[in-house]
Formats: C-alpha cells, structure tokens, sequence
C-alpha cells in the first residue's frame, strides 16, 4: 500500500503548506498550521472521483424563470435582513461571537415556523437534547412541534433528513462540529468544515429545503474556516453586539436573493431576543443632551434610518504620542477628518488624545458620519455642547469641504419624525426637505468649525481658519 501523502493547511484562512511553519505566511497567524492527509486535502473530491462523461443539458436564458419561494419567520427583523425570508432550497451561513444570541434567534424563528405547520429540525452538536429543551422552555416555545437532534455525524445527518417528508428549515449548530468519514483529519478543521458544509448545502439545493448553518468566528470577527464556505452558501448573516450591552445588530453580507445592507435590530430580554421595530428611538434613549462631545449622526442602514450617538473625548496627552481608541468607526477614517481639521481648518487637536463612540454597540461603516464626528471632536474640544435637536451627516472631503450623501430624504424624514429641528449637512436637492426642519447647508467644514468654536470656552482655531 502506497504511503499517503501529506500536507499542511492553516485553520485560519485555509492556505496550504508543503512543510510545517509556526507563522502563516497567507493571514498571520500563529501555530495555526496542521497537517492534513492529502487524500482529504482541498481539492480530493474532483480527483478521487471519476467523471462519468454525460454532458449536461443546456437551456437557453430567455426562458421562463420562477419566482423565489420563501418562508416567512414572522419575525420583522430577521425577514427584513434576509430579504423576505427563508429561500427553500437556499444556504444560510450565520456567524456570530459566542454567547451573542445565535441559538437563541434561531430556536424562536424555528419555533415560529413549527407554529404554522412548517416542517423544523433542529441538529445540534454542541448540546444535548436535555439542554435545547431547557433553553426552549426560557423562551416559552417549549410547546412547539420542532422535531431534535444531536448528532455531529454528517452522513448521519444526511440520512436522517432524507428520511420522510423533506423538511422545510433545518438548522444546523454548529459546522465546526460536524465531521464526515470521508476525510481523515479532526473536527473543526478547515477540511472538514468546507466537506460537511458543502454536503449539507448540496443536500438544500437537491432537496429544496432552506439550510441555516451557524458558525463559530475568530478573534477577528470573521466566521472561522476558509473563505470558500462563504463562497458555497446563498446568504452570509453576521450577529454582532457586546454581550455586556442587551442590543443586538444582526447584519447581512451576502445574500443572493435580497439586498445585502440590511439590518435587524434586537433586544436581549429574558425570555430571548425581542425586535426592535424603531432602533433609532432606542440608541438615543439615554443620550445626555447637555455634554460636550455628543452629536447625532443620521446614518442609513439598507433601506432603513438609523439615527445613533456618536461620542467625542478630546483630552491632554501627557505622552509623546496621543492615544487613539475607537469603538463602532473606522480608524483610519477618523485619522483623515483629524488631518483634514489639522490641514484645512486650522484646528490644533493631533497633540490630544482622542477617544471616539458609537453608543450602542452599532458600527458605523459609511463616509456619511465625517460630519457628525468633526462635529463631536470640535465640540468635545472647545466644551461647547451641540443644539440637542440638531442632526449631521456628510461626507468630508481631502479638501476640507462638505459632500451630499445619498438617501439625504431618508435621513431628514427620519430626523424629523424623532422631533429634530436642524439638519447640519452638505446642499440638498430638491425634494430632500422635510417640513418642519431647518437645513444648514455648509460647502465647507471650517464653517461648521467656526460656528461651534464660537460658542465654546476654548478657542483652538488658528488664523489661517
């Protein structure tokens, strides 16, 4: 018998190896490689397997195409993000920290569907049946006809959804645990994670019924395994948030069959996850309207408006290098508005240490919040607390001046509905007004710098402001 062959493969991002190293050289990362079989390596099943030679048939693209069936969770949030719902015969991949609530929203969107006659199975391989049933009765759908298993075997798996009526959801907690005969090396490995979920997700598009994966990520946040799992399923679902804080964002990457800037918005109660049908009323709850450093960033996630808090600190730096924390934004980002302050505006702020936030636990990703944080820095910096009711949004430019941004509409009307009068951005077109708002307009941020400057206790703005 021929001696296998091996090689080695990185558990974090997948690269693959001739000989053993402690630093990978593709992510980084340390003592992430293992060896793995070559047989069971990327790349075996096409080489172990044996082309049968039967073409495949060929349709032309102007025929007839279905429309996409989904099943509705009732839940608002968790349909909105997917598009609508679950796609029968479709993929889901959810990724989330541990302990941040994905059995959770899982188990009560199972239930749901289980309610209304939908066919629900539920495979965990990381607890047994005792303590599904325990979490269930917590969230009071103990009475809901999903039918259990805890089984990590992915051909057991298979055999067990093949038997009877093909079911409608199954859910599958989680991928790391899964493991198939078919390959040689640990659970949890990236050959194993890759093999068993690309059997799984074959399972859904023979079978049409809609998969949900959950797996674990990494320090990094990302969902661990190589990257070709996301490639392989339909929908990629991010659930983020600190455990510390009771809200939760769930937040969509991929999806095939829906938008994939969406988010749902949750809350942790007790008795589980509950929607959060107007999340901008909850990021403001507790906003302190009379402190230095607060502005009201009116951001758009997908389709929806989302007005949060963002927080400035600006203090003295005993140190020969500021400090620089940011928690919900980009720090790069941030390091250009401090430039463009600096360069453009005249403002002497880079000898300060700088702490910014976005309270919540949201993370902001759009360039429309360079406004609100110029804002929130000058405002932290002179002590001259912001106009409760104003919002900002804009883009801020190398130049120092202020660009549009789109869905301006959104964000007016949004900003109006929670009671703002005053509106601090970039020139709007027509059409992006809203009654009983004041725009202030401003084509450059050192306007914006010199009014908020004017009323604080400090006065940082050089001449050339």
């Amino acid at each position: 018998m021929a001696k296998l062959k091996s090689t080695f493969i990185c558990q974090a991002c997948g690269n693959v190896t001739p000989r053993w190293a402690g630093r990978c050289d593709a992510c980084g990362e340390w003592n992430t490689i293992v060896e793995e079989v070559e047989t069971s390596g990327v790349g075996a099943g096409p080489k172990s397997a044996k082309a049968s030679g039967r073409p495949a048939e060929l349709v032309p693209l102007s025929g007839e195409s279905e429309d996409a069936i989904r099943i509705v969770t009732r839940n608002t949030e968790l349909d909105r993000v997917l598009g609508g719902g679950f796609v029968m015969g479709s993929a889901t991949l959810v990724g989330g920290d541990p302990g941040i609530g994905k059995s959770t929203l899982l188990l009560q969107a199972a239930a749901a569907l289980a309610n209304q006659g939908k066919r629900v199975i539920y495979i965990s391989g990381e607890e047994a049946i005792a303590q599904v049933r325990l979490r269930a009765a917590r969230l009071g759908v103990a009475e809901a006809p999903v039918e259990l298993a805890s089984e990590t075997h992915v051909e057991t798996i298979l055999a067990t959804l093949e038997k009877g009526k093909a079911p409608d959801l199954v859910i599958i907690d989680s991928i790391q645990t899964c493991w198939t005969e078919r390959i040689e090396s640990a659970p949890g490995t990236v050959t194993q994670v890759r093999t068993s979920a690309q059997a799984l997700t074959r399972f859904a598009k023979k079978s049409g019924s809609a998969v949900v994966i959950v797996g674990h990520v990494t320090k990094d946040g990302q969902i661990a395994g190589p990257r070709v799992v996301e490639h392989m399923v339909d929908a990629v679902l991010y659930f983020e948030g600190d455990t510390s804080l009771t809200y939760r964002i769930l937040r969509g990457v991929k999806n095939r069959y829906g938008a994939t800037d969406e988010i749902g918005v949750f809350e942790m109660v007790g008795s589980g996850l509950r929607e959060v049908p107007n999340p901008s009323a909850l990021f403001l709850d507790q906003r302190d309207t009379g402190a230095a450093g607060s502005a009201v960033f009116a951001g758009v996630e997908g389709t929806r408006p989302v007005l949060v808090e963002i927080q400035a600190l600006v203090a003295p730096s005993p140190l020969g290098t500021p400090r620089r924390a940011v928690v919900g934004w980009d720090s790069s980002r941030l390091s250009m508005v401090l430039a463009v302050l600096e360069t453009r505006c005249g403002v002497r702020i880079g000898a300060n240490d700088i702490y910014l936030n976005v309270a919540g636990g949201l993370k902001v990703n759009e360039p429309a919040a360079d406004l609100a944080v110029a804002a929130a820095l000058i405002s932290s910096l002179t002590n001259a607390p912001l106009p409760p009711d104003a919002v900002y949004f804009g883009e801020v430019s190398l130049s120092g001046g202020v660009r549009p941004v789109v869905h301006a509409n959104l964000r007016v009307r949004e900003a109006a509905k929670l009671g703002f009068g005053i509106v601090h951005t970039a020139k709007l077109g027509d059409g992006e007004r809203a009654e009983g708002v004041r725009v202030e307009e401003f084509s450059a941020l050192a306007a914006l710098v010199g009014r908020i400057a004017a009323k604080g206790d400090a006065q940082p703005v050089g001449e050339d402001a």
